[in-house]
């Protein structure tokens, strides 16, 4: 299933192979990395290509739902967001990320609100969650921004780069979502 979607200034459209290289480029920020739960550093070569074909198939399979956030303007991939879904429980994670060249511009909140939309409305999801590590901030406000409530705190609930790192969770229920 191939899906795209607007918002003012950003498409948010599916990875093709064609962006691995600026996935790596972004992805491989030690800024963007030491701020994520998941992205290696340094990002290795031939990485992207097989993570792009890992989302399609999550898609395909309807497992999950990975966008290329995209300046509308110019067409440049700046980031990603994802949502990876439980099927049984009618819920999903989101996950997003940013090159550092773009942070601070609302862009990550501009991708977050419209995933929430496309969770509630296009999949008919019952709660979506999002996690982001204490030491962010930044990415704290996002999620808060886009609606999810802080649920808790959970102290060095993660291993990044031999550090445990506490994590803030962050979620919204369909019910909370449409009351608004």
């Amino acid at each position: 299933m191939s899906i795209a979607m607007q918002t003012e200034r950003l498409l948010l459209r599916p990875f093709e192979q064609r962006d691995a290289a600026t996935v790596q480029s972004l992805a491989g920020q030690i800024e963007v990395a030491q701020t994520t739960l998941a992205l290696p550093h340094p990002y290795p070569d031939g990485a992207a290509e097989a993570w792009i074909d890992f989302r399609k198939d999550a898609a395909n399979k309807g497992h999950g739902y990975t966008f290329a956030i995209v300046d509308a303007a110019n067409q440049q991939v700046m980031g990603c967001i994802s949502l990876n879904i439980s099927a049984e429980h009618r819920r999903a994670e989101i996950g997003y990320w940013l090159g550092k060249q773009y942070w601070g511009q609302g862009f990550a909140t501009e991708a977050t609100k419209r995933i929430v939309r496309f969770g509630f409305e296009a999949l008919q999801l019952n709660r979506l969650i999002g996690a982001a590590m204490t030491k962010n901030p930044a990415s704290c406000a996002v999620l808060l921004k886009a609606g999810l409530k802080h649920e808790g705190t959970f102290k060095q609930h993660i291993r990044k780069w031999d550090q445990f790192e506490d994590l803030d969770y962050f979620g919204l229920t369909k019910d909370m979502y449409f009351s608004n």
